[in-house]
């Protein structure tokens, strides 16, 4: 079939095989092109394996590090008339590169915050790689089932304390918008952590501890995002910020646990980017195409794939790693820098319809979205027929 984009609201409901594979192979080239992570692990497991961080997670492990990696993910594979999702097409092109080049590359495909993934897991640590060095925790999902309860929790995004009216972009007409969210109930604010927090991550490093599977001075992050003004009433203010938090609150017990075995657990905080999540929240929008006009004026703007190089060379495996006084590893200090926040403060409230096109770079933004999804990619020819079924061979469930 011709596929082509197919947008609705802050959502593509479409995706492109071969798009996402060459986007794929852009970002292994890239780390291909800087080099070997020195003292790099060898074993990763990568909880959330598909898209934006996780994604680039995996792929930094397997051709910045040598290392053998497994992946998880919930993704819907494609049939003869229904589309694959972006994330299933991002980890056929993952596995197609790296078993070219002699690389361990297995998927589990499920839920991973179910017992019985866990189980599968240990299973295939187990059989296939004895122990791994690393945990890559990267799930973004918008409901949880609790595994031991079975209830079913959701995350909301709304602030706490007050309703918000905040600026934003509609990327439909590219103009201007004010978004009014309700403050969060203390039941929203509850939900949003079940889903967002840190339980289950904390979950997964028991389930692996208990199972033995993990190497002596083993290491292990989640990822969260802070931000600056413009978007801490929304995001850390906020359900979502909650969440993170408790991920500071978790990540104690999981560090201490770790450390009896010279191993060690961190929150990274990254920049923003363009996810399937972040577009999701009202505010983003406008940030980022007001952030990259910015930082690409000055020469630091960064994709996923350039923050998480950075986060393994640097941090999780740099002899002097940039830290907080919270303890978490920062990425993110070229997005945070004084000069660079001033003039996004300065922008923000004086952008109208007629200055988007000079005060922002909204086509960089709409550029990057569309490549979540394989689309807009120079080389790729749209208007050429595509078998949507793409198998992955060395996948479970």
């Amino acid at each position: 079939m011709i596929i082509k984009p197919k947008i609705r609201g802050f959502m593509c409901v479409s995706a492109h095989p071969v798009g996402c594979e060459v986007n794929v192979k852009e970002q292994i080239d890239y780390v291909k092109a800087r080099g070997a992570v020195a003292g790099g692990p060898s074993r990763v497991l990568v909880i959330g394996a598909s898209t934006g961080y996780g994604l680039a997670a995996r792929i930094t492990a397997a051709f910045g590090c040598g290392a053998a990696t497994l992946g998880l993910f919930y993704e819907r594979a494609g049939e003869e008339t229904r589309l694959g999702s972006a994330g299933w097409y991002n980890s056929a092109g993952f596995h197609k590169f790296a078993e070219a080049e002699g690389l361990y590359a297995k998927s589990i495909n499920g839920d991973a915050y179910s017992d019985e993934i866990k189980h599968k897991t240990i299973e295939v640590i187990k059989q296939d790689l004895g122990q791994v060095d690393l945990v890559i925790y990267s799930l973004a999902s918008p409901r949880r089932k609790h595994p031991k309860t079975g209830e079913v929790f959701n995350s909301v995004l709304k602030p706490i304390g007050a309703p918000l009216t905040q600026r934003g972009l509609d990327t439909d007409k590219v103009v201007i918008k004010t978004v009014t969210l309700e403050a969060a109930t203390q039941d929203d604010i509850d939900q949003t952590v079940a889903v967002m927090g840190g339980e289950d991550w904390q979950m997964w490093i028991d389930a692996l501890a208990e199972a033995g599977v993990l190497a002596p001075g083993a290491k292990t992050t989640a990822f969260t995002y802070v931000g600056e003004k413009v978007t801490r009433a929304i995001y850390w203010n906020g359900t979502i910020g909650a969440a993170k938090q408790d991920l500071d609150k978790k990540v104690l017990d999981i560090r201490a646990k770790l450390a009896v075995s010279g191993g060690d657990a961190r929150v990274s905080v990254l920049k923003a980017v363009v996810t399937q999540a972040s577009s999701a929240i009202p505010v983003m929008p406008l940030y980022l195409s007001t952030l990259f006009m910015v930082m690409k004026a000055r020469g630091t703007h960064e994709g996923c794939i350039e923050q998480i190089y950075t986060l393994y060379k640097d941090n999780l495996y740099g002899a002097t790693p940039t830290m907080d006084a919270e303890g978490r590893l920062r990425t993110d200090y070229a997005e945070l820098d004084l000069e660079v926040q001033a003039e996004v403060e300065k922008n923000w409230d004086i952008i109208e319809n007629d200055t988007i096109p000079t005060m922002t770079d909204f086509p960089s933004y709409k550029h990057e979205f569309m490549r979540l999804f394989g689309f807009d990619i120079a080389g790729v020819d749209y208007e050429a027929d595509v078998d949507p079924v793409v198998p992955i061979a060395n996948v479970i469930g």
